[in-house]
């Protein structure tokens, strides 16, 4: 046999089982534990007044945020040559020149009643009480053209799942609303049981404030029928059928909303063209009601949790780049609906086709130290099997955190998977994961401060991503999304 050709063939053979590891080990020594803290107690603390998308706190923050990533290294990857990219995010809010009465009595917007989301209505018609009805119960009643007045019920409503007594009335909402749409109602007045009582001073400020959408999600008002809500005390109003009329007049604003973004780049001269995503949001819920005496919601687990963990994983990169390039994207509006992630996976700053994998971190720095979830890394949520195999060696290589492979069920009450930011890539066909040390009790509470994270987590966390991330950023084959990967929701 040719020994030109025998020498080939062990070279090919050589190269084949090793290409997997041809490339430096990951630089984890680069991430630090004093530098997680530091920027966590800057990034969370009350001079950023909870960072509220659509407002000066939140462009405040953006402009630390660039300016710690141009410290660790990243270069602006944004739009003109900066770290921003900026969008518009629009609020929808009923103003106070709408009213109701009902009967003789002229209730006031936000004191008297309640409107669960803005919309346009003019109603004048006759209110139908239905007491005690359960949504099968309304076909017996003529509620075609009236006004349904029922008492909020939370039978059938699962309560195991955080902040239920905040989400409470819209799953009420949600239990009644298709019956008595179909059947023609033209408005619905929920009358408070106990637990709505108690979540009435929770979902005031986010009724009041409204809603928002950016482009293509939630741009105009919808046209669904009007939700109110009534307290039991004053229920003799709706219980004689009298007559309601309704006027509910709504504006619509545009706010500035802006993503930060930054990269570094890779070392292969053709690899360096391709981009491993790494995803967070920078913002939170601004100032609310009071819980405990403090009224800022600082958001430490969420999301400055990641945001404090790209920085460190951009160090890391700094002095040790992969062959593909990082591209950072710290999002603005999560938690007014994806709002940033949907623009930028809308309007990606690099070819869509050259993002390779998102590595999403939303709440990484709370909880057992040997415990974590990856979401996306479970059927019918996982779209690629390369990437979750990816991560998962890079858990069996140090961190070994234990799965919470629960969170990642389509039957878990939380419906986790759909509420963070690699979401929006997920559905245009980009492989992608969510890390999340899951939720706690401090959650969407002033309580969640820098003072509450558990550091030796966050470290684990952040070296999970950083790990996987590497893999991914030196592979030579990228990571396939699965052919008939599909969401149930």
């Amino acid at each position: 046999m040719n020994k030109n050709y025998v020498f080939s063939l062990l070279s090919f053979f050589l190269f084949t089982i090793g290409n997997a590891q041809n490339y430096k080990k990951p630089l984890v020594s680069a991430i630090k534990e004093s530098d997680l803290r530091t920027d966590m107690y800057q990034l969370a603390a009350d001079q950023f007044w909870g960072r509220e998308a659509g407002t000066l706190d939140e462009l405040k923050v953006s402009m630390w945020l660039a300016d710690k990533a141009k410290e660790a290294g990243m270069k602006p990857a944004g739009d003109n040559g900066t770290f921003f990219q900026f969008f518009d995010m629009y609020r929808h809010q009923v103003i106070p020149q709408s009213s109701l009465k009902i009967g003789d009595n002229s209730l006031k917007l936000w004191k008297d009643f309640l409107v669960a989301e803005p919309v346009n209505a003019s109603v004048d018609a006759e209110i139908v009480y239905a007491g005690n009805a359960e949504p099968e119960d309304l076909a017996k009643l003529n509620i075609k053209g009236k006004v349904l007045a029922v008492n909020a019920s939370d039978k059938n409503i699962s309560k195991d799942m955080t902040l239920f007594v905040r989400r409470y009335p819209g799953f009420v909402r949600n239990k009644y609303y298709n019956k008595a749409s179909e059947l023609g109602a033209k408005a619905i007045i929920f009358i408070t049981d106990d637990i709505s009582e108690q979540s009435w001073v929770e979902v005031l400020p986010q009724m009041t404030r409204g809603s928002y959408g950016v482009e293509g999600l939630r741009e105009k008002i919808t046209n669904n029928i009007p939700v109110l809500w009534i307290k039991r005390e004053n229920a003799g109003w709706v219980k004689n059928n009298p007559k309601a009329s309704l006027s509910l007049i709504t504006e619509t604003y545009k706010y500035p909303s802006v993503n930060i973004i930054g990269k570094i780049e890779g070392t292969d001269p053709v690899l360096k063209n391709e981009y491993v995503l790494l995803s967070g949001h920078q913002d939170h819920d601004g100032i609310r009601h009071p819980v405990k005496n403090d009224t800022i919601y600082n958001g430490a687990d969420d999301n400055a949790s990641t945001c404090v963990a790209m920085l460190a994983m951009a160090r890391a990169y700094k002095k040790q780049p992969g062959k593909r390039s990082i591209l950072f994207v710290f999002h603005g509006a999560e938690e007014r609906g994806l709002l940033g992630s949907r623009w930028h996976a809308a309007h990606p700053v690099v070819p869509k086709e050259k993002i390779v994998a998102v590595l999403n971190g939303d709440m990484i720095g709370r909880n057992d130290n040997n415990e974590a979830a990856l979401l996306g890394g479970n059927a019918p949520h996982k779209n690629s099997e390369e990437l979750v195999k990816m991560a998962e060696e890079a858990n069996n290589e140090s961190t070994k955190f234990k799965y919470l492979k629960d969170w990642d069920s389509p039957s878990h009450a939380e419906y986790f998977y759909f509420r963070s930011d690699h979401l929006p890539y997920a559905k245009i066909g980009i492989p992608a994961i969510f890390f999340t040390s899951v939720l706690h009790d401090q959650y969407h509470t002033p309580q969640d401060e820098s003072e509450n994270i558990n550091y030796k987590k966050l470290y684990k966390m952040t070296e999970w991503m950083y790990r996987t991330s590497w893999k991914v950023a030196n592979e030579v084959e990228r990571p396939k999304v699965i052919s008939n990967f599909s969401l149930e929701r």
